[in-house]
């Protein structure tokens, strides 16, 4: 099956999907099911709340997005053309008085250093994180048209470098960008997981000396090439638990208990990929299983609602919902611009 994405409003229909996710797992997150299913009812009727905040992940993907469209405007899209917005949206959100919704240390400790001039931002990257800030945010670069492969697998590693530097992190950015991206341009679903792997292995060895540069010197590996082989690999193995979930799974279980709670960025995608590909003509159902598990409730189903939109497209959302969700305006104004 393919869909013209334009058609569809696949870049639309990802980018409220996603805040959609993000605020229905608001509200959860830190909670274990039951306490969930206390407070909220049955999994499959949970309710967007009636004031449908988001958190850090909306707004940071909001951020990525402005900087890609500055850098995109200004031309060809390369390395130094989105570092500079880049840093600068990473920097005004970390000042930024809405900045109250639970961030995570380490996007705070990486934009304080951020924010210093003339600092290298391969010294405010925290090479040791691999949690999950950095892929919940990635879904612009999956949903921008016009990007080769190297520009988006690049460009997805270089934002989640700036704060999460981990190989990991920039190895499940980059695979949240291309899930996101195929989806977005009619790929099968059932096929989605194969393909992710024939990528990462495609990939594996592949560090984007362009885009990075001596970003892996901070770690201890001996060549860039081990380096970044690490992030693959541990991004092939939960790739692995997540084609053995899909076959014995039952979706009334907490999908946290198959792929991982998703506080780490493998596990953030596997378990987000997990309750899209449970339900992938259910997109509501799909975020209300991603909201109703035990781990990072709101970045899991913040993923969750990136692919299920990007294969759907914005008619995927219902309009009560979105029609009241935070930053509606920002959202669909980047939304537009993709799909046009």
């Amino acid at each position: 099956m393919t869909t013209t994405p334009a058609r569809k409003r696949a870049a639309t229909g990802s980018l409220i999907g996603l805040a959609l996710g993000d605020a229905l797992g608001f509200p959860t997150e830190f909670n274990d099911v039951p306490s969930i299913l206390a407070k909220c009812g049955p999994w499959r009727e949970m309710e967007l709340p009636g004031r449908a905040f988001v958190s850090d992940d909306t707004q940071m993907t909001l951020a990525l997005g402005r900087a890609l469209r500055t850098a995109m405007d200004r031309g060809a899209l390369a390395p130094k053309r989105l570092e500079r917005p880049l840093r600068e949206e990473f920097v005004d959100w970390y000042h930024s008085p809405e900045n109250n919704r639970a961030p995570g240390r380490t996007c705070l400790t990486a934009c304080a250093l951020l924010k210093e001039e003339g600092r290298p931002w391969q010294d405010a990257s925290q090479i040791g994180s691999k949690g999950c800030g950095a892929n919940m945010r990635v879904a612009p670069l999956g949903l921008a048209p016009g990007l080769s492969g190297e520009q988006r697998a690049g460009a997805a590693q270089l934002q989640s470098a700036l704060t999460h530097g981990h190989p990991t992190a920039l190895a499940a950015s980059d695979l949240t960008a291309h899930a996101v991206h195929l989806l977005a341009r009619g790929a099968d679903p059932a096929g989605l997981v194969g393909r992710l792997r024939s990528y990462a292995l495609d990939n594996r060895t592949r560090y984007h000396q362009t885009w990075l540069g001596d970003l892996w010197t901070r770690s201890q590996d001996p060549t860039p090439e081990h380096f970044i082989a690490r992030g693959w690999d541990e991004c092939l193995d939960i790739l692995a638990r997540l084609q053995e979930a899909l076959r014995t799974h039952s979706p009334e279980t907490d999908p946290c208990l198959a792929t991982g709670e998703g506080w780490i960025a493998e596990e953030a995608l596997a378990t987000g990929l997990l309750c899209f590909l449970l339900f992938p003509d259910e997109p509501v159902t799909a975020l209300r299983r991603a909201a109703c598990s035990s781990g990072d409730s709101d970045s899991v189903a913040c993923l969750t609602g990136a692919f299920a939109g990007a294969w759907l497209g914005a008619d995927a959302w219902p309009a009560e919902w979105a029609d009241r969700i935070e930053y509606r305006g920002d959202l669909v104004t980047l939304g537009a611009l993709w799909d046009a």
